[in-house]
């Protein structure tokens, strides 16, 4: 019987969540008020039903009461940030507090099926980040000095990211960690906030290309930095950031193309540098040719995935936990071993109608610091992901780099959570007409 539900339960899953990703498209088409609002109040039901039925399925395969008190937790803290949220901030984006909610659901969902402790230990660190970051768009909306501070956020992003040199922790490879006290954080993750900000401020007030240049090498020092510690993935993501931002407020073809020849190179020197890089490089390029070494992660992650097929095997069915680091980097082959293919695809199409959101929020701001600030969110959400993702799918190298409010990682959901708020914060502002736009970049 519990074979015959769980079989059932799989295909119910994919149903509900194709139903979700299909109205997180739909709320982009123009039209009535009312005709939205009834669209963002039904993604509420589909994620309350899918999270029901997996959570049904969790606990009717192990009988243990711990699941039902987990599963009544969440359901209070998700009504806590869907219906009262919105209530709070009347002119908050609804359609990024739901999206948010429901990958932070099927990261739940898949950490209960891997390791309960890690499970409870992803959602106190999610309560008690929403908390802080709930306050973070009224901050945003009201402090209206921010667009000044670009030299005093480089300072601070600097000293941040310098701990490592003092508290290092070495991981996989890379001393990207801080240990403090039995408080373990990966600066970088919060860093890269900073990074926006002083980019946004300091683009936003640039007139002459020296002013440019100036920011350039600054930008330039913290991804050296991150060299150094072998964080390539996140060096990788802050200067793909950097250039999108720059190309924005710039609108100079020759600087991006400029920037890109710049990264190709350093990342073959990179390549003859690093002796990690290397192996990770072999590893995708051939995976099963060192299957007993370097290329195992790889080759297991295309093993979930394959077995998963379409349809995936269904919940608590398959062997995720075979892929090295699958609570993290790698959670996205379980999802889709379990939950198949397809349920993948719409995990990515909901990740990139959050992107869309970001956009949308982007051109509809006035003030070049706040438009450059929510481009630089937008990119650094969805090139993570695409890092993540495209590493586990063997589409590129593997990066280290986590997939946001789905893989397991306080440092990475605490600050994927802050940048959500500060987007809310800008949305709220798009909405007051009294914001004076900045003047363009200006080149000589």
């Amino acid at each position: 019987m519990v074979s015959l539900i769980t079989i059932i339960s799989k295909y119910l899953i994919l149903i509900l969540c194709f139903v979700y990703t299909l109205s997180s498209f739909t709320v982009f088409r123009s039209g009535k008020k009312e005709k939205m609002t009834a669209v963002l109040d039904n993604q509420v039901w589909y994620l309350f039903s899918f999270h029901f039925v997996c959570y049904f399925v969790l606990f009717i395969q192990t009988w243990e009461l711990k699941i039902l008190f987990f599963f009544a937790a969440q359901i209070v803290f998700f009504e806590c940030i869907m219906l009262l949220y919105p209530r709070i901030y009347r002119r908050c984006s609804r359609k990024l507090v739901n999206n948010m909610c429901f990958l932070l659901g099927i990261g739940f969902i898949m950490l209960t099926r891997l390791s309960f402790d890690l499970a409870i230990r992803q959602f106190a660190i999610v309560a008690v980040s929403f908390l802080i970051s709930a306050v973070i768009p009224v901050c945003i909306e009201k402090m209206s000095f921010l667009n000044k501070l670009g030299w005093v956020y480089a300072i601070l992003g600097f000293l941040f990211l310098a701990t490592v040199f003092v508290f290092g922790v070495s991981k996989n490879g890379a001393t990207n960690w801080i240990s403090i006290g039995g408080i373990v954080l990966q600066p970088s993750e919060f860093v890269k906030i900073i990074f926006i900000f002083f980019v946004a401020s300091m683009l936003s007030k640039a007139k002459e290309f020296n002013d440019l240049v100036k920011i350039t090498v600054v930008a330039a020092l913290y991804v050296c930095v991150l060299v150094i510690e072998k964080d390539l993935g996140a060096a990788l993501l802050f200067f793909m950031v950097y250039m999108m931002m720059l190309y924005s407020a710039t609108a100079k073809l020759s600087y991006l193309l400029a920037g890109f020849g710049s990264g190709a190179v350093a990342s073959v020197i990179a390549y003859f540098i690093f002796g990690h890089v290397r192996e990770r490089v072999m590893a995708w390029k051939d995976p099963f040719s060192i299957i007993a070494g370097k290329g195992w992660q790889v080759c297991q992650s295309l093993f979930a995935i394959g077995t998963g097929s379409w349809f995936g095997l269904g919940l608590n069915q398959g062997r995720p936990t075979d892929v090295p680091i699958y609570e993290s980097d790698f959670i996205f082959s379980g999802i889709c071993e379990e939950f198949g293919v397809l349920f993948g695809l719409c995990v990515i199409l909901i990740c990139l109608s959050l992107f869309l959101s970001f956009m949308q929020i982007s051109t509809r701001i006035k003030g070049l610091f706040y438009k450059l600030l929510c481009l630089g969110f937008g990119v650094c959400y969805i090139f993570q992901v695409f890092l993540c993702i495209g590493g586990v799918t063997k589409f590129i190298p593997s990066t280290g780099i986590t997939l946001p409010l789905v893989s397991y990682g306080g440092s990475s959901v605490a600050s994927t959570l802050i940048m959500f708020g500060i987007v809310q914060g800008l949305y709220m502002i798009s909405n007051k007409k009294e914001v004076i736009e900045d003047e363009p970049v200006e080149e000589e």
